[in-house]
């Protein structure tokens, strides 16, 4: 895979994706799509912003298959009713790309259903929309799951015993936790889908460290890691080239289930796709089937 960039996509006329997040890789990754001839759905809590994406993709694409669902994945209900919709819409999924997060606020915050905010943003979020659009999916051609971790999880430890941070809430490494139980997520998926003959490949991606507007948006414009974002922005790689694992992950026949892709250069903070290094926590089939077993109690959500 050897410089693995966008020309390498190929045609995907016959494919359709669900992305979630409306801007920075989200937006990358559905303007990439839309350019190969893809059917995607970008969702979004923003209205106002999902409508923004869709236009700047269809002035660079006018014949983009491309709209917006209103999606907020830090509300189950919002996740019940997008599933509901595409599933009462559409008679099948392809892609479906786990990207949307939210990264660092300063202070402990939570979901509509009590969740730490990160934690059910980021990770069981995502969990119930995979669940809910597990028909779809089941219904696609070679579908495929992607989703997106960080190299932020090489850092991470699921507490199971605070999994809220409720008693003690510190932004990065609950975020490191987030993002260490979506890597967990995609590698367990790989497995069940197996076990069960779902017919779904689960891949993971990380962007690496990339110019979004996910710390800034998280942590705070003001904050240190927000004015390093601002200032050094040169040490950021741009988010169409941080977008390349996910993509490549979603499209390339060079892709394997059960596996973990991220750029190849820095440490995995820059450059092109290539097989990124798997935590050893992420590796724990113990842990990983206790995550999952409590995710589907706390989402209300069953798999197969």
């Amino acid at each position: 895979m050897s410089k693995w960039t966008t020309s390498n996509i190929p045609d995907l006329h016959d494919r359709s994706f669900v992305v979630t997040g409306t801007g920075g890789l989200g937006f990358e990754d559905a303007l990439a799509l839309a350019r190969a001839g893809a059917t995607v759905i970008l969702a979004g809590r923003n209205p106002g912003k999902g409508a923004e994406a869709v236009a700047r993709i269809k002035r660079d694409t006018p014949k983009a298959a491309i709209s917006f669902e209103a999606l907020d994945l830090a509300d189950l209900a919002s996740i019940a009713a997008f599933g509901e919709r595409l599933c009462s819409q559409h008679d099948h999924l392809d892609v479906l790309i786990n990207n949307a997060g939210v990264m660092m606020p300063p202070t402990r915050k939570v979901t509509s259903d009590g969740f730490e905010l990160q934690f059910g943003t980021n990770y069981l979020g995502h969990f119930a929309l995979t669940a809910h659009l597990l028909p779809l999916l089941r219904k696609g051609n070679h579908p495929r799951v992607v989703t997106l971790s960080s190299i932020a999880a090489h850092d991470g430890q699921i507490a199971f015993d605070d999994l809220q941070a409720a008693h003690s809430y510190k932004p990065m490494p609950v975020y490191s936790q987030s993002k260490l139980a979506c890597l967990m997520f995609a590698l367990e998926l790989q497995r069940r889908s197996g076990a069960g003959n779902w017919g779904i490949t689960s891949i993971a991606a990380h962007p690496g460290i990339s110019r979004t507007d996910l710390l800034p948006n998280g942590a705070g414009a003001s904050s240190i890691l927000g004015l390093a974002r601002r200032m050094l922005w040169f040490l950021f790689q741009p988010a169409a080239q941080g977008a390349l694992p996910t993509l490549f992950a979603a499209t390339s026949s060079e892709a394997k289930g059960g596996c973990y892709y991220g750029p190849d250069r820095l440490s995995e903070t820059r450059g092109y796709p290539t097989a990124a290094k798997i935590p050893p926590a992420a590796l724990d089939r113990q842990d990983a089937a206790r995550l999952w077993d409590i995710s589907e109690q706390l989402t209300r959500m069953q798999f197969g």
